[in-house]
């Protein structure tokens, strides 16, 4: 029995050889077959027919077929794309080329399944890109999906759960299984929506995240004790140092990193806190804390 099942699997990948589709799945394509699965996803997009609609990683076509049918134009950008045999074409452009190092067109929605080594870069291109875009649509690897979406408390809660916030309105929308994909990945899947908060936050976002590496370097430590390791307040004087210069102030000679960290965050009350409990408002006080002291973080 095993032997028959083997060489059925052999003809079909023989079938799809003479197609001209084969999948490469170090660059993560793992192609999407489930039409009820790309139809929901369509749909939570609320495209527009006045919108254009960029997607990442097309494969087959399957989702980029329903983008056409609803949008102005659909924006492309791939690296294997395995058939162009689509109807709509005119309403198709289409960019050869890493996503990752390739500035982003102009686009309202964004759909797409992500190959999943690139998603965490990927999200964060989208979140800083300008102008803004309405919303995305995207399928990611399910524990990636699941970190998006934590709240404060929970075991996934993590610099990723925050910074994404910080920039954007996360919601998880479904979960994919293995086998909607052909090949089937080693992994199960989720269905996130991410909108970008317009306008942003009105802080420094390099600061920002700069301040939360620090923070989830210990995350089941206390703040106390992620801010008072030697590198960190290395970091701290010598940006202190650095921002007192620009503004042309002296430093003060019995000046200590040390003992400056530490004052700031008893007298803002965050000295015995771990970042795995804090939200978004706690980590904006801790920044103005450290702000309004002349402590920076890039």
């Amino acid at each position: 029995m095993p032997k028959v099942k083997s060489e059925k699997k052999f003809r079909k990948h023989q079938d799809i050889q003479k197609q001209g589709i084969g999948f490469n799945k170090d660059i993560g394509q793992h192609i999407l077959k489930n039409p009820l699965i790309i139809k929901t996803m369509v749909e939570k997009a609320g495209i527009r027919n006045t919108d254009t609609v960029f997607e990442v990683g097309p494969g087959t076509g399957n989702m980029t077929v329903k983008l056409l049918e609803g949008s102005k134009k659909v924006v492309v950008f791939y690296i294997l794309f395995i058939t162009c045999n689509l109807p709509l074409y005119n309403k198709l452009h289409l960019i050869v080329g890493n996503v990752l190092k390739t500035d982003l067109p102009y686009f309202d929605i964004c759909v797409a399944n992500l190959p999943y080594q690139i998603s965490s870069p990927f999200v964060f291109k989208l979140l800083l890109h300008r102008p803004f875009f309405r919303s995305a649509v995207l399928m990611f690897q399910k524990e990636f999906g699941d970190r998006l979406v934590a709240t404060p408390g929970s075991k996934l809660y993590c610099r990723l759960s925050v910074n994404t916030q910080l920039l954007a309105k996360v919601n998880h929308l479904m979960k994919v299984g293995k086998n909607n994909f052909r090949p089937p990945p080693k992994v199960e899947s989720c269905v996130v929506r991410i909108e970008p908060k317009n306008p942003p936050p009105p802080i420094n976002f390099q600061e920002w995240d700069a301040m939360i590496k620090i923070c989830f370097s210990r995350k089941n430590k206390t703040l106390g004790g992620a801010f008072r390791l030697n590198s960190v307040l290395d970091m701290m004087e010598k940006n202190y140092k650095l921002y007192s210069s620009m503004k042309n102030q002296m430093v003060d000679k019995d000046f200590n990193a040390k003992e400056k960290v530490t004052q700031i965050l008893l007298s803002s009350g965050f000295e015995s806190k771990r970042a795995r409990n804090l939200d978004i408002d706690d980590f904006l006080s801790l920044l103005l804390a450290f702000n309004k002291e002349g402590f920076h973080f890039s």
